[in-house]
């Protein structure tokens, strides 16, 4: 299960992830993700992550996101686990498990909008040790 949301970056404009395809993303977040829905109005809802609202709107008259826009990036005990777990659950990944230079473990895939999650794993001894030499 993810259990804390990391960082959440977003178009930069927006006070929550927009979506175009709002039904599908609901279904996606609060059944394949299995997060807590906490409410929901024509065009937003809200879901718990572990304390942290994550919020689902549609686009209405705004520009589409740029590339790479928003991104979820969820902070997870064990992403290989989460991994096999999600993929078991019908997502199909961008990139699967990879280690980083900075004491990490990272996975990618999209939302059925096309929007980009990643899930990680940190090593916070090879991070801090990393972080401290400057790299």
């Amino acid at each position: 299960m993810i259990y804390e949301i990391h960082a959440l970056a977003l178009h930069e404009h927006c006070d929550g992830a927009r979506f175009g395809r709002f039904e599908k993303a609901v279904e996606f977040y609060e059944h394949t993700l299995g997060l807590q829905k906490k409410y929901r109005f024509a065009d937003y809802a809200g879901f718990d992550c572990g304390g942290v609202e994550i919020g689902i709107k549609t686009w209405g008259e705004n520009e589409p996101p740029r590339a790479g826009e928003p991104c979820l990036n969820f902070l997870v005990d064990d992403v290989q686990e989460m991994y096999k777990s999600l993929r078991n659950n019908g997502v199909n990944f961008i990139n699967p498990p990879k280690h980083t230079r900075w004491g990490g473990k990272i996975a990618l895939f999209s939302d059925p909008d096309g929007n980009l999650i990643q899930l990680t794993e940190i090593d916070w001894d090879k991070y801090f040790n990393t972080c401290a030499m400057g790299g």
